[in-house]
């Protein structure tokens, strides 16, 4: 087994978890690499893009990008459906997770409360609702998508809605997803299983 290398911040609800978790989930050994406050500066222009999560693989090189990190991943152990279509539709909930990221990323960004709070509160009502019914389609007899094996999508939607069930966005409440019980109850499938559990107690 090649040595792998993670390296992203120390922060939990991130891209960078995501991938931690997988790896866990995978049973692959990894160096977690977690930078200090202050420390990505000098590290920024050497990286594949310019950004983080990073992987390295003994023997291959460095790999960016959270859903490409994801696949590589879920496709070498085992975390990705062996049929192509079905992969695919896995491969398209982790591209949804990102787009909602990139969605909310000007709030997460601006400094004027007013325009945070205009922005929040819009797509509490508007863009997470979509967001909501689109993935709560996609989502079959569950726990996951699928079925009762766990994978790197759902580690990704776990991450990504666990993020506004901790109601830490200002102006998006807690219940945002409310409406939308197969989402909860993947996210909560996820929460439950007992590598995550194992992960959660070693890192916290």
């Amino acid at each position: 087994m090649p040595r792998y290398k993670l390296t992203y911040f120390d922060f939990a609800g991130s891209r960078g978890e995501e991938c931690r978790l997988a790896l866990h989930l995978a049973g692959v050994e990894f160096e977690d690499n977690r930078l200090p406050q202050g420390a990505w500066g000098d590290l920024k222009a050497s990286s594949p893009f310019g950004s983080l999560p990073v992987l390295e693989v003994e023997g291959k090189g460095e790999l960016a990008q959270s859903n490409a990190i994801l696949g590589f991943i879920g496709r070498s152990h085992g975390l990705l459906p062996s049929d192509p279509w079905e992969a695919a539709r896995h491969e398209a909930i982790m591209a949804v997770c990102e787009e909602l990221r990139g969605k909310l990323d000007h709030s997460l960004r601006t400094k004027d409360p007013e325009e945070k709070k205009r922005l929040r509160e819009e797509h509490a009502s508007g863009y997470l609702q979509q967001w909501g019914r689109s993935v709560e389609r996609w989502i079959g007899d569950g726990p996951f998508l699928g079925g009762s094996k766990i994978g790197v999508a759902d580690v990704k939607l776990f991450i990504v809605v666990n993020w506004f069930l901790k109601g830490t966005l200002d102006h998006i409440p807690a219940n945002v997803f409310e409406g939308y019980p197969k989402l909860l109850r993947l996210v909560d499938a996820v929460k439950q299983h007992p590598e995550v559990q194992r992960w959660n107690a070693q890192t916290r």
